[in-house]
């Protein structure tokens, strides 16, 4: 529910700079002072230090990130009518942009409701509330979707929570998961690029799917005809399925989760492609030095690791990490083969990342990279300029030579 308190965050002259040139957090060491009463999660103005009004936010005392700004204009005060704009913007925006059978309808700040993701599976929604402040208006924000899709003629039959994130201890509420509503199966079909996916959207990570990679899924298909792949952190298995469907010898498939690996199995049968594909469930960081022992190489190696990092602490010990999987998977490619490399770490900067594999290619024995192609994560995960936070994937595909 939402609820105005009337209270102000005032900022220290001089901070907010981030708020000022379009971000929407207000961080604790901003604030001067918050005049009046309020309770976390209310709605409060923000002011700069000369009382200029710069919009409203919700504030949370357990965060780190004081306040979330959710519009600038005076006029615009939170309620049922801004959240309906808000979420009618972001499905027409996808409609223009990407097959929305399945996509991810809400990305928080970049669609200017900061702390909520919510993921569309073909009639399921899968919501993750990250923020006090908009675990508050859950109800509205659902509702609102829920309308604006029935009037393009979809219904939605049912809806699972997956908020389950650590970062909610830090806003002082627990991991939640399960129904909003009405019971239902949780085991989803969708079809991308033409292919049949299983999601499990109660026990699979994070929302069950990872919709961000898409278009890069098929992109990585022209390379694959005829071709012997390595397919790392494979998941349920779509990457792999999309190099078999393009016509590729063998696909090996590897992941260390054994749900992982069974749901890649069943999705590699519906689509008629388990004839060219093999499973392992193996620790990828185990099983690369034991292929390159073995003398084994591929045509293809496709490097799609977890986030190694999601936080600046740890970030040292996750660039090593990067550092020896491509090192190691650059060793298993072919002369003239391809690498395709990508990081889903907002920590792990372009450059950052590119300086990594810089380093990896060298410690593969030189072997030189030929880049094809650098791409992104999947338009319905819109990156908004001034919310650094929104631009996270990185993906590159490279090819592979023997230096000369």
């Amino acid at each position: 529910m939402i609820r105005i308190s009337g209270a102000a965050v005032k900022l220290i002259k001089g901070r907010g700079l981030g708020l000022k040139s379009g971000g929407a957090w207000v961080y604790d060491n901003e604030i001067e002072e918050v005049i009046g009463d309020y309770k976390n999660g209310d709605i409060v103005e923000i002011r700069d230090f000369d009382d200029y009004f710069m919009g409203y936010g919700y504030i949370n005392d357990h965060s780190k990130i004081r306040v979330r700004r959710l519009s600038r204009w005076k006029e615009d005060v939170p309620g049922p009518e801004l959240i309906e704009r808000r979420v009618r913007a972001a499905w027409e925006y996808r409609k223009n942009v990407i097959d929305t059978s399945s996509c991810r309808l809400i990305f928080g700040e970049a669609d200017f409701l900061p702390g909520i993701v919510i993921d569309k599976f073909s009639d399921v929604l899968v919501v993750e509330s990250l923020a006090l402040g908009i675990d508050r208006m859950k109800p509205e924000i659902l509702d609102a979707v829920k309308k604006v899709l029935l009037e393009d003629g979809i219904s939605i039959r049912g809806i699972y929570e997956r908020s389950e994130a650590r970062v909610r201890l830090k806003e002082g509420m627990e991991p939640r998961k399960g129904f909003i509503g009405e019971p239902f199966d949780t085991d989803v079909e969708i079809v991308e690029n033409g292919l049949h996916f299983l999601v499990d959207v109660k026990d699979g990570q994070k929302t069950g799917y990872f919709l961000d990679q898409k278009e890069n899924r098929a992109a990585i298909r022209r390379l694959c005809p005829g071709k012997r792949v390595l397919d790392c952190f494979t998941h349920t298995g779509t990457f792999a399925l999309n190099a078999a469907a393009a016509g590729a010898e063998l696909v090996t498939a590897v992941d260390i989760s054994e749900h992982a690996i069974a749901t890649a199995k069943k999705n590699a049968e519906r689509n008629g492609l388990s004839d060219r594909l093999e499973f392992r469930c193996e620790d990828v960081f185990e099983l690369l030095p034991e292929l390159e022992r073995n003398g084994e190489r591929f045509d293809v190696v496709i490097l799609d690791p977890p986030a190694f990092t999601k936080s600046r602490e740890t970030l040292k010990q996750a660039v090593k990490g990067y550092r020896d999987i491509n090192m190691r998977g650059i060793r298993l490619v072919k002369n003239g083969g391809f690498l395709v490399t990508c990081s889903c770490s907002h920590f792990l900067t372009p450059e950052l990342m590119e300086k990594t594999i810089r380093e990896a290619a060298s410690g593969a024995g030189h072997r030189r990279l030929r880049q094809v192609e650098f791409r992104q994560q999947a338009p319905d995960h819109p990156i908004l300029w001034a919310a650094n936070e929104s631009y996270y994937l990185k993906f590159y595909i490279f090819q592979v030579c023997d230096e000369l």
